[in-house]
């Protein structure tokens, strides 16, 4: 479980995030939305360690961020917004890379690895280079990379993002497996349908805070939209209108 609690970073003058708090629960997909410069991104790299919020608190399994930023890493599997793979290296190699990385020993490491090509359907590039890889071998190669570790909760930003429709599927087949093993996925996107097809709830972030925190049908109830994409707009709308 992923707990955020008033959770604040500034740039300067910008207050790039602005006392966000959600939970993010075992066993359910939780979605991050928000449009251009909401504060996603910031809040994204606050609960995957790379940045020290400025207060507030993240809290992984009821381990402090702050407090312990290597246990929390631990229990976090992450797909960054930059897949930024070793191009030098195999698909295997590069899963390989990582859980050494994690102290993983090399009968587990070997393990996890084989188990990872096969629920991602990457037998055939497992032994090729990363240079030269298709967007969805890159995006396959980052999940079994994040998640040989065996981490309890996973961090995804824009996870389809330039996939074709058989990568798409794949991957939401996947994450349906996660969530169903009982973890917690933590899941952005832009991509309004994944967003209905994967979440169980979805929380929106605008000027830096959370404007919305609910399932996408009780979303939409509230808004009186047909869509979620038409709720979305209308909740974005409103906290304009209440900024202004």
């Amino acid at each position: 479980m992923i707990e955020v609690e008033n959770l604040r970073k500034s740039f300067g003058t910008v207050n790039a995030v602005d006392g966000v708090s959600f939970v993010a629960h075992d066993g359910e997909i939780t979605g991050l939305l928000g449009p251009n410069g909401a504060g996603k991104t910031t809040t994204l790299r606050m609960l995957y360690t790379l940045m020290t919020p400025d207060a507030g608190r993240v809290r992984v399994d009821g381990i402090d961020a702050v407090a312990d930023p290597l246990a929390v890493r631990r229990r976090l599997g992450v797909l960054p917004d930059a897949r930024g793979l070793y191009k030098r290296l195999s698909a295997r190699e590069n899963i390989a890379y990582f859980g050494r990385l994690h102290g993983l020993d090399e009968a587990t490491l070997r393990a996890r690895s084989e188990v990872l090509i096969d629920a991602l359907d990457m037998r055939d590039i497992a032994d090729r280079r990363a240079e030269g890889f298709s967007q969805g071998e890159r995006v396959k190669t980052a999940i079994a990379r994040a998640l040989v570790h065996d981490p309890r909760n996973l961090i995804l930003d824009e996870p389809t993002n330039g996939l074709d429709v058989m990568s798409t599927r794949s991957l939401r087949e996947f994450l349906f497996r996660l969530r169903g093993e009982g973890r917690c996925v933590l899941f952005s996107s832009h991509i309004m349908q994944e967003v209905v097809a994967l979440c169980d709830r979805v929380v929106v972030i605008a000027h830096g805070r959370v404007v919305a925190d609910a399932a996408p049908q009780v979303l939409r109830e509230r808004t009186g939209a047909a869509s979620l994409e038409d709720a979305f707009v209308e909740i974005i709308r409103q906290s304009e209108s209440a900024a202004a």
